[in-house]
Order: C-alpha cells, then sequence, then structure tokens
C-alpha cells in the first residue's frame, strides 16, 4: 500500500480497564448483523453505492454509546475520530489521482494500447498466470500494490474483457501478483511498519518471511495455471476483431508505453506516488492531445478545435465520467469494449472516499473506547502454546482489518500488544513482523469496507465478492503462517535456534 506519511510507530494504543470483553464485541456484533441485512437481504451488490456506508456510521454510535457507559467522553472519541481521518489523507489524494490518471490514461489511448499488444503477447491459457508474474514484478519494484493495480492492473483487466476471461478471476490474480510484491519489497512501507513493530530489522525480516510467501506464490501460480487451461476463452478471430475495433477508435502507439514506464520508474526511484501519479496524468493529457485530439475534442462537448476545447475535454477526463464509443460493425464486440472504454476521473473516487470516511469513524470509535486492545488481549489471552499465540495474532489481525477498517493498525495494534508476548515464549520478533504481515497485510483487501478492498475494487472495477474466491495468495497466507506454527517448521528462537532443526544459527 502507499505511503500515508503517518508515523504509525509512536501510535498510542488505547486501553480501557472499565471495558470487558463482551461490551468490546458488542459494536462488532451490531455492525456485522447490520452489514449482513444489508447485503445478504436488502442491497445486495448496491450496497457500496451507500447504505454500507451509513451502516458503519451506525456501528460507530453503537460503539460510542457502549464508550459513555464506560466513562469515555465524546471528545476523546472525536479526537481518535480525526487522528483516524488525518491518517487517510494520502490514501484519499491517491485515490483521487488515480481517478485523474484512469481519465487520462483512457483519453490518450495509453490503457486501449496496452490492451491492443497485450492481445498479441498473452496467451489465454497462460494469462492468469502471467497476471501474476507480471504484477508481482511492478509491485517488488515499486513497493505498491495500488500503483500495481492503477497502472498494469487496470490494462490486465481490460484484455482479460476482451478474451472473455471472468473479470473476477482477473482481478484475484492481479491482487495475488500485487500483494506477493507488496510484502517482500524493501520499497513498501508495510514491509517496513512491522518489523518497527516487532522489534527486528528490515532485511531479516523479508529473509525470514519468504519462507511462507514464496510457497504461498508457487501454490497460487499453480492453482492459476490450472485455472487457466480449464476456463473458456476468446478464439483468434476474435481477438482479431477486437484490436481492429480498437485501432478504429484510437492511434494506437508503442510510443505511448513511455508514459507507464516513466511512472514506475518513478515509483521505483522512491519518487512520491502521489508526485508520480500527477506527473503520469499530465504526461497521458499531453500525449492525447498529440495523439487523439478527435476524442479530446468530443470529450469537451463542443465543435471546434481550439485552446478552449483542448482544456475542456482533457479536464473532463480528468475530473468526471469519460465514455468513448468504439467503432466498430460488431454489436457484440462493440458492447463489450464500451464497458473498457469508460472511466470515472476523480468524480468516480468519491464513492470510496465515502466509504473510507465512515470506516475511519467507526474505527476511531472503536480505537478511542479501548475496544480494539481489549480485543487484542483477550485473544492473546485465550491461548499458552506457541502455535495459539501465532493463533492468536492471525485472529487479531483480521478482526482489526474488519473492524477498524485500516491496514496499518492491523500492524501495529497486534504488533505492540504481542511484541512482550512473544519474547516471553522465548521467539525471535521476526516470527511477528510475519505473521503481522502475513496475516494483516494481505488480507486487508479481502473486506469490502477496509480501506484496501474499498480501493482495489474501484480501482479494478470489480467489486470484493467477484474477486474474493480468487484472491488465493491472500487469504492462503494466513493459513501457510499457521501451518509453519503448527508443525514447528522454521520457527526462530532468540537464542538463534530454528524449532524443527538440528542445527543452531549463530
Amino acid at each position: 500500500m502507499e505511503s500515508q506519511n503517518i508515523n504509525h510507530e509512536d501510535e498510542k494504543i488505547i486501553e480501557n480497564r472499565e471495558l470487558n470483553i463482551w461490551e468490546a464485541l458488542i459494536p462488532v456484533a451490531a455492525l456485522i448483523g447490520m452489514l449482513a441485512f444489508n447485503v445478504l437481504v436488502v442491497y445486495g451488490d448496491d450496497a457500496l453505492s451507500g447504505s454500507n456506508q451509513f451502516i458503519l456510521l451506525l456501528g460507530a454510535a453503537v460503539a460510542a454509546i457502549v464508550g459513555f457507559f464506560n466513562k469515555v467522553s465524546y471528545e476523546t472519541m472525536i479526537e481518535e475520530v480525526a487522528q483516524n481521518l488525518k491518517s487517510t489523507t494520502g490514501a484519499i489524494l491517491i485515490l483521487l489521482m488515480v481517478g485523474a490518471l484512469a481519465g487520462t490514461w483512457l483519453i490518450s489511448g495509453i490503457i486501449p494500447t496496452m490492451i491492443y499488444y497485450g492481445l498479441d503477447i498473452l496467451n489465454p491459457t497462460i494469462f492468469l498466470a502471467a497476471c501474476v508474474v507480471i504484477c508481482a514484478v511492478i509491485s517488488v519494484a515499486t513497493g505498491s500494490s495500488w500503483t500495481t493495480s492503477a497502472t498494469v492492473g487496470i490494462a490486465l483487466i481490460g484484455i482479460a474483457g476482451a478474451l472473455d476471461i471472468n473479470a473476477g478471476m482477473t482481478a484475484g490474480a492481479v491482487l495475488s501478483g500485487a500483494y506477493f510484491g507488496d510484502k517482500l519489497s524493501p520499497l513498501s512501507d508495510t514491509t517496513n511498519l512491522a518489523p518497527a513493530m516487532a522489534g527486528t530489522d528490515l532485511f531479516t525480516h523479508i529473509k525470514y518471511m519468504t519462507l511462507t510467501t514464496v510457497p504461498t506464490i508457487i501454490i497460487t501460480l499453480i492453482v492459476f495455471v490450472i485455472l487457466g487451461f480449464t476456463i473458456e476463452h476468446t478464439g483468434k478471430a476474435d481477438i482479431s476483431s477486437y484490436q481492429s475495433a480498437i485501432d478504429n477508435t484510437f492511434n494506437t502507439s508503442p510510443w505511448l508505453f513511455v508514459v507507464p514506464v516513466l511512472v514506475i520508474a518513478m515509483i521505483v526511484k522512491k519518487v512520491s506516488p502521489l508526485v508520480a501519479l500527477l506527473v503520469g496524468t499530465l504526461l497521458a493529457a499531453a500525449a492525447a492531445l498529440f495523439f487523439q485530439p478527435d476524442l479530446v475534442l468530443a470529450a469537451s462537448g463542443l465543435e471546434n478545435w481550439d485552446t478552449v476545447s483542448a482544456y475542456k475535454g482533457i479536464m473532463n477526463a480528468i475530473t468526471v465520467d469519460t465514455s468513448i464509443a468504439p467503432i466498430t460493425d460488431n454489436v457484440e464486440i462493440g458492447e463489450k469494449l464500451a464497458g473498457l472504454f469508460e472511466a470515472g476521473g476523480m468524480a468516480g473516487m468519491l464513492g470510496t472516499i465515502w466509504l473510507i470516511v465512515c470506516a475511519m469513524v467507526f474505527g476511531g470509535v472503536m480505537d478511542a473506547i479501548g475496544a480494539l486492545a481489549t480485543i487484542s488481549k483477550a485473544l492473546l489471552n485465550l491461548f499458552d502454546s506457541v502455535f495459539g499465540l501465532f493463533a492468536s495474532t492471525v485472529v487479531s489481525c483480521l478482526a482489526i482489518n474488519v473492524t477498524a477498517s485500516d491496514q496499518y493498525l492491523a500492524i501495529v495494534v497486534p504488533g505492540k500488544m504481542y511484541a512482550k508476548a512473544y519474547r516471553d515464549k522465548g521467539l525471535a520478533p521476526e516470527n511477528l513482523s510475519r505473521t503481522l504481515e502475513d496475516s494483516g497485510t494481505v488480507t486487508s483487501v479481502l473486506i469490502p469496507w477496509n480501506t484496501c478492498g474499498a480501493y482495489q475494487s474501484t480501482t479494478l472495477g470489480v467489486d470484493v465478492v467477484s474477486y474474493l474466491p480468487y484472491a488465493i495468495f491472500n487469504y492462503l497466507s494466513p493459513f501457510m503462517t499457521l501451518l509453519f506454527a503448527a508443525f514447528s517448521i522454521k520457527i526462530k528462537e532468540l537464542s538463534g535456534k530454528v524449532v524443527g532443526e538440528r542445527q543452531v544459527e549463530l
């Protein structure tokens, strides 16, 4: 995920001795019950259009009532909500810039050109596995699952649409690769945050994390290879028809690849993601004026090409919905490409921002009343064994991803709460840092109202429920870390000894 420029290492975990575990769970149970009714009974896939946002506020209200009965002031709760909202400033700005980027990358022909050449290069049988590998490489290089989704991820979803490959499968493959890279890249903020919370160093953490991460990504690749041989896909003739329609609608050119390459290069060079996305938007705007002047004019809604129409066309692409009609005689292909040739601009991201704000209100109140700390401590006290300690860490990370709706808090809270417990068990801190990443970082994208789930579903245009079964790496990672713990595989002790091995590392 992108850096939000917040010092999470210094974040204070609020404890409330007045609050017992059953009271702490009341808002959680209320939220889950209300969301289940809202989604399963009433709204279905439309729940994220606004009703779920209000449910999160109702959940916050329930938490606030619990807080009032446990001597937590209104001012304390509002202050914690404000801190939570402050921590999402970077994410919100990035969302707006991703919307702007998507609009200019469409009207400039960058995304259609990626689809055009991708249809030539990516064999349908290996497409899903290729998505995993491509996104893993980009994410390792950039340290950002968000940037990966906003660039190559969008293009791969477009190619999948042209090949008639399920969008949920494709999104699952994209996210599996993106979060593999996000976990292992030294440029990733979560990869730096986890060892800081546990008390180990970055490269010891990365090396130790490969023990669970590499087997998980191998299993993921095998599953997607098998899926590639079993799914039905469009034949070569249809691919040619898609390419002809794209060529008739846009001036495709390999030169358009310069823009995404420069954006990825800037991220690799540790340029601020916001700066890189802004530069990518402006470069794409310039490319649109040069390569697609007719489309810019059409987007402006004016009749004559001049400075005003050029400005208005670009600004419309950046800020509001843009839709480009494919030029083709094939009605079926035209309908499919019409869905790919749409972008919501910055306005298209406002629903996601609304969701994040409401989720942060709920998470802030839960933190303020001491519920997050109470839940984590209760889980910690449930287990005495080494496996139980790992299991409680995993459950805590998942619970905080659900309740606090924030990937960072899912690392920070259990990291601070469990560090001493791991030391008391004689376990090296990298056991904790690895478990935080295996269960906190990767599962955030599986929760619709979490900042990561909201972002990825909006950016890729695929709802969480659709990609959830195929985000194999993301939901397999917590099980892998528990498997290693259950069989004492590579569990390093403070002395340097690795449980289950004869040799001692000095």
